[in-house]
């Protein structure tokens, strides 16, 4: 799907809690924040998941305006389940599917997206994705999920479109919205294959790390200690609604271990892992 929808692998690792499965990052040229969705591909012996409330339920990317017939002729081309364009909040988007039913969504941006698109031979700068627009979760009532993004992340409530509810932060430029949608009688999802396991929101240092760990434990919600992930310093919790949020630092970067253009090329071991290369090696699926 990655050279159907134009981003580029820009680590591989082990997932830190099971180093016998990969933990893939793809991104932009850079791995900007913003523009990084990973996965954890465990294989054939993962059930597939359902949709549902207490989850992120769709990834929005954005891409430039008149691009969306582009993307659809691609998707006709490589045989991808989509939807026909339509319009929310004043923009145009595009819904599709990945080959293991993970939603996601192209949309055509009100805001102006100057981040440097990943070109490839058939995706060209016009018509590429940026990152990260929005994400959507499905919940069952909004209320204790806004009241943690407006009281302890500083969103805004900016719109409403009948049972959908648009929260923006001032905070960055893009990247920047988180879309709460209330179903009240649908059926919590089932998080495995094809769906979001957490969304992580982006701070600058370990500093505001720690800032926002107090905020939430003042809140009486179980959060982790400061948890070292290489590339970044993570925190975790549960948000009311029940979807796992993930707390992390821009520093230290992608490139604390690789030259730019190494980013992705190399399998990148932990520490604590790196004495049993040869067997981690030995049992994970060879990428060509």
């Amino acid at each position: 799907m990655n050279y159907i929808f134009c981003r580029v692998l820009k680590k591989k690792t082990v997932n830190f809690d099971d180093p016998g499965t990969y933990h893939f990052y793809f991104g932009d040229e850079t791995g900007s924040a913003g523009t990084i969705l990973t996965f954890f591909p465990w294989g054939d012996g993962i059930p597939q998941g359902r949709r549902g409330t207490g989850m992120a339920t769709e990834i929005g990317y954005s891409v430039p305006k008149g691009s969306l017939d582009f993307w659809v002729d691609r998707f006709e081309k490589h045989n991808v389940i989509y939807n026909k364009p339509a319009e929310r909040f004043g923009e145009r988007y595009l819904t599709f599917l990945d080959p293991d039913g993970l939603k996601l969504e192209l949309i055509e941006t009100n805001i102006t997206d100057t981040r440097k698109p990943w070109e490839t031979g058939e995706v060209k700068a016009d018509v590429a994705t940026r990152g990260f627009h929005n994400v959507t979760i499905t919940l069952n009532t909004i209320s204790g999920t806004a009241a943690i993004l407006t009281e302890i992340f500083g969103y805004k409530l900016i719109a409403q479109d009948v049972n959908r509810y648009r929260y923006a932060t001032d905070a960055v430029g893009n990247a920047a919205i988180v879309d709460l949608v209330e179903l009240k009688d649908e059926k919590r999802g089932h998080v495995a294959n094809g769906t979001v396991h957490h969304v992580a929101f982006r701070v600058k240092d370990d500093e505001t790390l720690m800032h926002f760990r107090q905020k939430v434990a003042e809140r009486g919600l179980n959060i982790t200690p400061q948890i070292d992930r290489n590339y970044f310093h993570s925190l975790y919790f549960r948000e009311p609604g029940g979807v796992l949020f993930e707390i992390a630092t821009d520093n230290p970067g992608f490139l604390i271990d690789e030259t730019l253009e190494e980013l992705g090329k190399n399998l990148k071991l932990p520490a604590q892992y790196e004495s049993r290369r040869d067997d981690i090696e030995a049992h994970l699926v060879p990428i060509n």
